[in-house]
């Protein structure tokens, strides 16, 4: 149960975030959700759009001169209440799993809230998840939002 997410690798220069959500947009491409991580140098924005538009997205950018790639990563419902985070990340470290990043990705016509995670092994994250009655979304609800 995992989902396509396109990291980019964008110097860390005034107007490049900006430049590549206008040029993505004026391709049509719509960004369900978004994450910017800054180093000295660059930045890696990780990205969630349809499934339909993800080797489009890469396309786009590569084109634009960007270094683009695709991953999988797992997409966690997470009640909204006080501890919901954790218990979801207690069933994780005890299953070895740890959690390389993660971001929010909000939509309006989900009650829970929704996280982004990319774990250190992806397959036992899902199982433990599973195992748990932790509810994912799969790329096919993301393709409804």
């Amino acid at each position: 149960m995992f989902i396509k997410q396109v990291s980019v690798f964008l110097e860390n220069t005034k107007g490049t975030l900006r430049q590549m959500t206008q040029l993505l947009g004026e391709s049509g491409i719509n960004l369900l959700a978004m994450s910017v991580a800054d180093t000295s140098g660059f930045g890696i924005v990780r990205l969630i759009v349809k499934s339909a538009d993800v080797d489009r997205t890469v396309t786009v950018l590569r084109a634009d001169g960007d270094i683009a790639r695709i991953n999988d990563v797992v997409c966690v419902r997470i009640p909204h209440k006080p501890l919901g985070l954790a218990e979801v990340l207690e069933v994780l470290e005890k299953s070895g799993v740890s959690i390389e990043y993660s971001y929010s990705f909000c939509r309006s016509t989900i009650d829970d809230a929704v996280i982004i995670l990319r774990p250190s092994d992806k397959n036992i994250c899902v199982q433990a998840l599973s195992a748990a009655g932790i509810s994912m979304i799969s790329q096919e609800e993301v393709d409804r939002f």
